[in-house]
């Protein structure tokens, strides 16, 4: 691996950084005395950008270039991170009559945060695609994602851990993530990267981006990375909820922890484990394994028992490891000729963290959290469908 990608593993981690969004879910809800539907705002607001600036940042990337991209991500996910440490919100957050004011504020910040990190994804993963060799491209940008969930374990560990260590409340993920991406700027604009284009006579445009769509196989997978980032940030906010209501696991004290160990854990170490995995199977047949453990897990919780509902939400983890990097990398090596455009559709459809949480959120409102996950299983058997598709070498044009 060319040295100067050492700087977009770094990027990659804060593309992570919005996942924090999941767990703030359980934190606001704590903090603010507030519903889970009206928690669920921050994943809406964070990953509606998506949907809304991928394709259009696609299009721009087209011409301006992919480290032009990542510069502008990070600037704007650094602006963003630096609306609650105005608002004095780094470490000790004073919740008062005007917590929802507070609330707002963090809003703001996740929607400017879910802008830089959908600008991130964008130019992100095509560009491991530059520093891969032929047949590498899946296996290393499953590594490369593995830093992402670096960046979403953060967003677990570091409230219970300045907690514990310093008495600082969950709000000092702000300062340490607006560092995290001042840094990563200040080393990518000091490297010079060759990067490689299209041919001249391709130039991406609105029209020929969404006229990929009417390709099946291109929808089918586009919506795969809508339903599994749903599904994740679903994971992700209501597990800590599931700890407490049913076990009574504090969120902020011990739930966030137990929640990463048992899903971001399994997904950091699977990452890991993926890049030499795919050496020994195809992508596709690995994406069809990944589904089915990932379904096991989540028949798990169902189970009326502790232990079982653990091990199931450490199986929907372990399953979703490279479920991402599989769908993105196998659609990109279909049809490398439109790398900026399905880059662009493939990363809007990350907007299911958006849509999908609140969905789940309202289920369990009106229901049981322990209800809700019927939201996760019937998304996850979407995922199986996908799988068995690419397994029958579908024809793309």
């Amino acid at each position: 691996m060319n040295k100067k990608a050492l700087p977009i593993y770094l990027v990659f981690l804060c593309m992570g950084m919005i996942d924090a969004v999941g767990p703030m879910v359980s934190l606001a809800k704590e903090s603010f005395k507030i519903s889970i539907t009206m928690a669920t705002l921050l994943p809406l607001l964070g990953y509606i950008m998506y949907g809304l600036l991928s394709v259009p940042v696609g299009l721009l990337q087209d011409k301006k270039g992919k480290k032009y991209i990542l510069n502008l991500g990070l600037t704007i996910a650094s602006l963003g991170l630096l609306i609650p440490i105005l608002s004095g919100m780094y470490g000790k957050m004073v919740v008062n009559g005007d917590s929802m004011i507070q609330f707002y504020k963090i809003l703001a910040a996740i929607l400017l945060l879910g802008a830089g990190g959908s600008i991130l994804q964008v130019a992100g993963n095509p560009f491991m695609r530059d520093v891969s060799e032929e047949g590498h491209y899946s296996k290393n940008l499953s590594l490369a994602q593995s830093f992402i969930t670096i960046g979403s374990s953060m967003g677990f560990l570091l409230p219970p851990v300045m907690l514990y260590a310093f008495g600082f409340d969950w709000s000092i993920i702000f300062p340490m993530y607006s560092c995290i991406a001042i840094i990563s700027l200040l080393w990518l604009s000091s490297l010079k990267i060759v990067e490689k284009k299209s041919s001249d006579d391709h130039h991406a445009s609105f029209k020929s981006c969404f006229r990929l769509l009417n390709n099946q196989y291109v929808f089918l997978m586009v919506l795969g990375v809508f339903i599994y980032c749903g599904v994740e940030i679903c994971m992700s906010s209501h597990v800590p909820l599931l700890l407490k209501d049913r076990y009574g696991i504090s969120v902020e004290k011990m739930g966030l922890l137990i929640s990463w160990s048992l899903f971001y854990f399994p997904i950091l170490v699977g990452r890991f484990l993926g890049s030499i995995i795919m050496s020994h199977i195809a992508p596709k047949r690995l994406l069809l394994i990944t589904g089915l453990t990932a379904l096991s897990g989540i028949l798990l919780i169902f189970c009326n028992s502790f232990i079982l509902t653990l091990t199931g939400v450490f199986l929907v983890g372990l399953g979703f490891a490279n479920i991402f990097p599989l769908l993105f990398s196998i659609t990109i090596e279909s049809m490398p000729e439109y790398t900026n455009e399905l880059s662009g559709l493939m990363v809007s459809s990350i907007a299911g963290g958006a849509i999908i949480p609140p969905i789940m959120g309202i289920v369990a409102d009106n229901t049981s959290i322990l209800f809700a996950f019927i939201v996760p299983l019937v998304c996850i058997s979407y995922l199986i469908f996908v799988a068995i598709k690419n397994n029958k070498k579908v024809v793309l044009k």
